[in-house]
């Protein structure tokens, strides 16, 4: 009996009100860090209609021209039009910081609190996933989901489709046939627009941005749902307040697996909450290129100020070989933050551009929990 079923997960465009903040929070870190490697930062932005409010505790030696940063990252976004509800010349930024506490600072400190290590930044657990599914070893839905914001980012910046605005959607919705997908049954595209394009843009947007990123996929039956509302002119953050951290599913899996539930953007590597869930999605991957499994769940969870992880879990989901898998884990891959950061060379000026379209799945240079370098250590080890 064939088990059937459909899975949906989203994106959003880096011009959607959540995903700016990730990438002002991302790019203030950036900042920061390119100037003092030492510095530890948790970054927080909120905008709404003509105003960005910069908060969160950073501890550094370094001086960073925030209202700067925010400008320039707006700018590079696409809000330069008053009548986007914010404009990256003259909207409002605020900023209210502190430094980070020093009862968490001695855990994080190397050679301070009760461990000489370097220790985790609080407790928590992180989860990192990975399925053959697709070359970059996603789920298909989220996969797709991303490929779509991109694309119709692309053709805004581009100006080949000149009324896209910056804030976007999209949603994509798979069916699986015992586990594996058969097709794409349907696109959801929310598109900020420039006023009178609601009488044209359907047809345009098929051609232009779904079509070429579904390619084979695109089936006879394919549904396609385009601002279903009629009309999407105000958008952004008029439209809609935004938050750092407030899609943690988009910027994961798609909801595929699970979410330890802390948020990446505007978080040094010191915090585990990034730094851990990026190595678990290298372990993961890692583990799925071997060929042991088809679908690898990773969870890691550590306790503040403490360097080895409490726990490492690892489900293949009954696709995998019969191995001691936590034993697999510790022997080959590095754990503690000290070793996570050296290993992924995460003191590194990259967060930007993992704040939109998926810090997993994106197959760039900077991306070291992309690679798949661990796999012949893994083989070796099973024998």
């Amino acid at each position: 009996m064939n088990n059937k079923y459909l899975f949906t997960s989203e994106s959003v465009t880096e011009g959607h009100p959540d995903k700016m903040c990730d990438k002002i929070s991302d790019a203030i870190l950036d900042d920061i860090i390119s100037k003092d490697k030492k510095a530890h930062v948790a970054c927080e932005s909120l905008t709404t209609t003509g105003l960005v409010l910069v908060s969160g505790e950073i501890t550094t030696d370094c001086y960073s021209d925030i209202p700067r940063v925010v400008r320039d990252t707006l700018k590079e976004i696409g809000y330069t039009n008053p009548d986007y509800g914010l404009d990256s010349q003259d909207c409002a930024v605020l900023t209210s910081i502190h430094e980070q506490s020093n009862e968490i600072a001695q855990g994080v400190n190397e050679g301070e609190g009760f461990f000489d290590e370097q220790g985790a930044g609080d407790q928590g657990i992180m989860f990192g996933y990975a399925s053959d599914e697709t070359d970059t070893l996603m789920p298909l839905p989220i996969y797709m989901a991303h490929r779509l914001t991109e694309k119709l980012a692309a053709v805004r910046k581009e100006g080949v489709l000149p009324w896209v605005r910056p804030d976007g959607k999209s949603q994509v919705t798979v069916e699986y046939v015992n586990g594996v997908p058969t097709s794409i049954d349907k696109v959801v595209l929310a598109v900020h627009h420039d006023p009178g394009a609601e009488e044209f843009m359907r047809d345009v947007l098929r051609d232009e941005v779904i079509k070429p990123v579904l390619g084979k996929w695109d089936g006879d039956h394919t549904e396609y749902l385009i601002n279903t509302t009629g009309i999407f002119v105000k958008g952004g953050p008029e439209a809609d307040t935004g938050l750092t951290g407030r899609k943690i599913i988009v910027d994961t899996y798609g909801g595929m697996g699970r979410h330890g539930g802390g948020a990446f953007s505007g978080k040094d590597p010191s915090k585990v909450d990034r730094s851990a869930s990026y190595m678990a999605r290298y372990i993961a991957k890692n583990i799925v290129a071997s060929g042991i499994a088809k679908k690898c769940e990773v969870q890691l969870a550590y306790t503040i100020g403490k360097a080895e992880p409490v726990s490492v879990f690892v489900d293949t989901f009954g696709t995998g070989k019969d191995l001691d898998y936590e034993k697999l884990v510790r022997d080959v891959f590095p754990l503690t933050p000290k070793e996570i950061i050296s290993h992924l060379d995460l003191i590194r000026p990259i967060y930007t551009e993992t704040a939109a379209y998926g810090h997993f799945g994106r197959e760039l240079p900077n991306f070291t929990w992309e690679y798949r370098d661990k796999v012949d250590a893994i083989l070796s080890h099973i024998g």
